[in-house]
């Protein structure tokens, strides 16, 4: 097949040469490379973990390198060092390959066109903005942060955006060389010229901001001899031979401001696309303040990446279907760039446990998937009840494969398992003969019957045939209830007075620990029994 002009090609056997023409359009027909090969980047900094809102903006990126067979670059931007978070780096990493959106080339796993930290690649920047001065087309600043502050403080004081009032792209060559003989301290900015011309964005159409109308020319060299994200973007962008840039709408503004500075520089701009902004369910700023929205966060609470990825593309656009349950084959499958919108994707993080409740079950349905949760499921119990497991059986792989399979489609996560509620599954129940006599004077009997209950099912344990026998188990006790009958049992068999029904709490169990709780109450009988006979003797 073809690919087309823009760079993109399909991969996909269904697409006719028709939309794949139509495709190429919508992407747009600027590409940075030749060959036609597609190369997307997620470029984060260092200043912070991973969020929901990175976590998106990369999944966009790698889902559209997989559906054009092309390659998901990782960039970290850590020229701002005085705001470097220790351990960031390596975590955004981390996070990545947890999310099963691991990166083709990246710091850890290296690449053709690294280095991919910033931070070592200063030489290229430098020479980059002395290429800009040596054309004319950036200059040297010497103004002080207190005359930029004093600017700042005037405009706020006309009720005016502030901005650089330009003042040393007027100064002569000779003032210039003086000022840098005396190593007097300055940065570079870049000359913002009228007359940008429009660009296609994949999802904001034709645009264009005449940002030297409302801007001062911006700072792409600083003092400290790192670029600022203006010039260090660009320049690796080329260097790195990214054909298409997709991040946030909040850089939309700035991308007329880069286009300047490809033409300075004579380089083919790639296409470019601005993500709508991920926001809280009411429409508000999804803010990093929120502690909730780390990646971290996520994984340790249990919630499973796949639900993570669903639920973040289920609240947007850019899909054929808007399904809860998909994995990452079929994000990919399913997106096409075309259907991005510029509404913004709204996070109801309510629905969260509900997505990883789908994609839980689907692991559990999945035998490879299955034996890993059940060892994950393992420590979470040696970790909860390490002093308290009843025996040594309920940790071994046949009976907690047996709980997750009846349980599934009813716990969200794993952790759910470890909870009170399910703590009877791994720990046997503490009662006394007092509280047993309080319910029900009949113990005795019900237990025998519901011992006779189980060996007649034998190991094919089902809930709707035991939730009959039980109905006619409590018939035969003339002096209980119905619902005293089944408080008696629960508490045989759990401890506690509320929770699954008695019939699903068998099931869970199996008829061999399901009869051993219910003998329990028979022991308790026989031993107050024998101490009152000792007592009569």
């Amino acid at each position: 097949m073809p690919v087309p002009r823009c760079g993109v090609r399909c991969v996909t056997a269904v697409c006719s040469g028709a939309a794949t023409r139509r495709a190429a359009v919508l992407l747009g027909r600027r590409c940075s490379t030749d060959q036609g090969v597609v190369r997307v980047r997620f470029a984060p900094s260092p200043t912070g973990f991973l969020h929901l809102g990175g976590l998106r903006t990369a999944l966009y990126n790698y889902i559209f390198a997989k559906k054009y067979g092309g390659s998901f670059i990782l960039r970290l931007e850590d020229t701002d060092q005085s705001r470097l978070v220790p351990g960031a780096a390596d975590s955004i990493e981390d996070m990545l390959e947890w999310a099963a959106v691991p990166p083709d080339e990246s710091p850890r796993q290296g690449g053709p066109l690294g280095p991919y930290l910033q931070s070592q690649r200063l030489d290229l920047y430098r020479q980059t903005a002395q290429q800009l001065v040596h054309s004319g087309h950036a200059y040297y600043c010497f103004c002080s942060s207190q005359r930029l502050e004093l600017l700042k403080k005037e405009a706020f004081k006309r009720g005016e955006t502030p901005r650089y009032d330009n003042r040393c792209r007027h100064l002569r060559e000779q003032q210039v060389e003086e000022k840098l003989a005396q190593g007097s301290p300055h940065v570079i900015r870049f000359r913002l010229e009228t007359g940008v011309e429009p660009f296609q964005d994949i999802v904001f159409g034709w645009t264009h901001h005449e940002v030297a109308q409302v801007e001062g020319d911006p700072v792409v060299m600083k003092a400290d001899g790192f670029p600022t994200y203006h010039l260090a973007n660009i320049v690796d962008d080329h260097h790195m031979k990214i054909s298409h840039v997709l991040r946030g709408s909040e850089w939309l503004i700035s991308t007329s401001k880069h286009l300047l500075m490809y033409r300075a520089l004579g380089w083919r701009p790639p296409t470019f696309g601005h993500l709508p902004l991920l926001m809280n369910k009411d429409g508000a700023k999804l803010s990093k303040r929120q502690g909730d929205i780390f990646i971290q966060s996520f994984q340790k609470k249990g919630v499973l990446p796949e639900a993570l990825l669903d639920i973040t593309t289920n609240c947007g656009s850019g899909f054929s279907t808007n399904r809860m349950g998909r994995r990452i084959d079929e994000l990919i499958s399913e997106f096409s760039p075309s259907k991005i919108t510029t509404h913004s994707a709204l996070l109801d993080l309510e629905k969260l446990p509900e997505f990883n409740r789908i994609h839980l079950q689907r692991r559990i349905e999945d035998e490879e998937q299955c034996r890993l949760l059940i060892r994950e499921l393992q420590e979470l119990i040696r970790l909860a009840f390490t002093q308290h497991i009843h025996d040594k059986e309920v940790l071994e792989e046949d009976y907690i494969r047996r709980v997750l399979h009846f349980r599934k489609g009813h716990i969200s996560s794993l952790g759910d398992l470890v909870t009170p509620t399910f703590s009877y599954l791994w720990v046997r129940p503490s009662f006394s003969s007092q509280q047993v006599a309080a319910l029900t004077s009949d113990a005795q009997l019900i237990a025998s019957l519901a011992l006779k209950l189980v060996s007649e099912h034998g190991e094919a344990l089902k809930v709707e045939e035991l939730s009959k026998g039980l109905k006619a188990l409590a018939k035969q006790v003339k002096d209980s209830s119905y619902r005293d009958v089944m408080k008696l049992l629960r508490l045989l068999l759990s401890g506690l007075q509320q929770g699954p029904s008695v019939a699903e709490m068998m099931v869970s169990l199996g008829p061999v620990e399901s009869s051993q709780r219910f003998r329990k109450v028979l022991l308790l009988s026989e031993a107050g029994d024998e101490a009152a006979g000792q007592a009569a003797e």
